[in-house]
């Protein structure tokens, strides 16, 4: 075959066309994925997921046998309780590092953070109390009185408002971010554990572990506007796709539900003991299985489980534990 003899025009052109691959490659990378940060109760640490690669790339040591988390908006830090080390861990999400330890004497459960990055809310399981945390000076600055044994806790997304989820005294307790003062209480269904508010900040979403259903209260009117049927024990909601999802302890399933006319969809069959939950930058469904020690993702347009990851021993990741790719 006879040799091909390439101009320097034409090596030019190929340099060209190379590069401008090259740059076509960049501009349709995907963009950096979240990552969930799970916390493991039995094994007492945190696993950090990337959700795009399905595995774990960090685990956190934090004892205490912690249960709640809340990431920051902005994604750089976690707050972590251990309601039987009875204390709060701030972590920087980026180093991987524990930055300090907070006592709260009492049992710290559900946690929250204020959108513009503090301050943190804590409630007090055994207290009936939601604690006010300036997490920068380690210190607790105001508590206010709530109903029995808070779980969840939840803040508007414009900061105003806090609410929690009081479960032995089956009620929604609002309280006034600003003043700190409880401005309303809405009765809901038996044992409110997670509660969940949606964007627009006109709904909250109790999963009600006693009476097997979901409270969707209007936050505006301080009243409860229905009752949606779920599996048995629902431990938390999450929403997605004008759909709800609801983790069905006992049933291993997760409810799915329509948002507009508060009609289940159907169960969708996840690990064992289905317990924290929450939405994806993408929009799909994330959930943590006590039992089976693994994530399940959930499309909430199919109600499919689309994958599994395996984490710590115990995961309970309850509340906001997915750190949002930006």
């Amino acid at each position: 075959m006879a040799a091909v003899t390439i101009s320097p025009a034409m090596a030019l052109a190929a340099r060209v066309l190379r590069a401008a691959a090259l740059a076509a490659l960049v501009v349709s990378a995907p963009a950096a994925a979240d990552e969930a940060f799970v916390t493991n109760q039995k094994s007492e640490d945190v696993s950090v997921v990337d959700l795009a690669a399905g595995q774990v790339v960090a685990t956190i040591p934090i004892g205490g046998r912690p249960a709640g988390i809340a990431v920051s908006r902005d994604g750089a830090r976690a707050y972590v309780t251990s309601p039987e080390g009875k204390y709060l861990t701030v972590l920087d999400t980026a180093a991987r590092t524990v930055v300090r330890r907070i006592a709260l004497d009492g049992g710290p459960l559900g946690v929250a953070v204020h959108p513009d990055g503090a301050p943190v809310y804590v409630a007090d399981w055994y207290g009936a109390r939601l604690w006010v945390v300036d997490p920068d000076a380690g210190a607790v600055t105001a508590t206010v009185p709530v109903g029995a044994s808070p779980s969840g806790v939840a803040v508007t997304p414009d900061g105003r408002l806090i609410l929690t989820a009081d479960r032995d005294a089956d009620q929604v307790s609002i309280i006034d971010a600003a003043s700190l003062a409880v401005v309303g209480v809405v009765k809901v269904g038996t044992r409110p554990f997670g509660v969940t508010i949606d964007a627009d900040r006109r709904r909250a979403y109790t999963a009600n572990v006693g009476s097997n259903d979901v409270t969707v209260i209007d936050i505006a009117a301080r009243r409860a506007v229905g009752t949606v049927p779920v599996g048995e024990r629902p431990y938390a909601v999450a929403l997605s796709a004008g759909r709800g999802f609801a983790t069905d302890q006992y049933a291993e399933t997760v409810t799915a539900f329509d948002l507009a006319t508060l009609k289940p969809l159907g169960a969708i069959g996840v690990g064992e003991y289905p317990e924290g939950i929450e939405t994806a930058s993408d929009g799909r469904i994330v959930v943590a299985n006590w039992f089976s020690n693994a994530l399940s993702v959930i499309d909430p347009e199919t109600l499919a489980v689309v994958a599994e990851v395996r984490v710590g021993d115990g995961p309970r990741a309850f509340g906001t534990f997915l750190r949002r790719s930006r």
